[in-house]
């Protein structure tokens, strides 16, 4: 019997703003390097993505300004920094497709979901690019026509 993609997978923090300023292009998996009470505190999921970006140093990558609060059980000596930069686990060959991508043609990393997998914390970037004022007015445009034609169907 087949497992299903999903099995396994339990969403802990979803940056649902991220979709709304920026088009995402691609998306890719990584690991995070973390310590032992972050992984605490985010199995508690008291995790912000919303401010987070990914960043390219020295042939790293690296996971910057993703706020993962103190764990609350542990004392202060053992405890982390909250927006501490955390290295992203990523295959050779993606970090020099993403380097590339990012350089030249001006685009950013973004982190769209913080998950467990498998019992490892996992984290999906995406390779968007800013959108401009009108493409957001846009947007929204188009969610509030969809939601009025769900709401005429409902009626019928």
């Amino acid at each position: 019997m087949a497992k299903s993609p999903s099995e396994g997978i339990k969403i802990i923090s979803d940056n649902r703003k991220a979709r709304f300023l920026y088009e995402i292009l691609d998306t890719y998996e990584a690991g995070i390097e973390l310590v032992g009470t972050e992984v605490k505190s985010i199995r508690a999921g008291r995790v912000n993505l919303r401010d987070g970006y990914g960043l390219m140093r020295n042939g790293e990558a690296w996971l910057l300004n993703v706020h993962i609060s103190p764990y609350e059980a542990s004392g202060d000596y053992f405890n982390h920094d909250p927006r501490r930069t955390r290295k992203l686990l990523l295959k050779k060959q993606e970090i020099n497709k993403l380097i590339g991508k990012l350089e030249q043609e001006g685009l950013t990393l973004v982190p769209l979901k913080l998950y467990f997998k498998r019992g490892w914390v996992k984290v999906a970037l995406g390779l968007g690019k800013g959108k401009k004022l009108h493409d957001k007015r846009e947007t929204v445009k188009k969610r509030e026509d969809e939601r009025e034609i769900r709401r005429t169907m409902k009626q019928f």
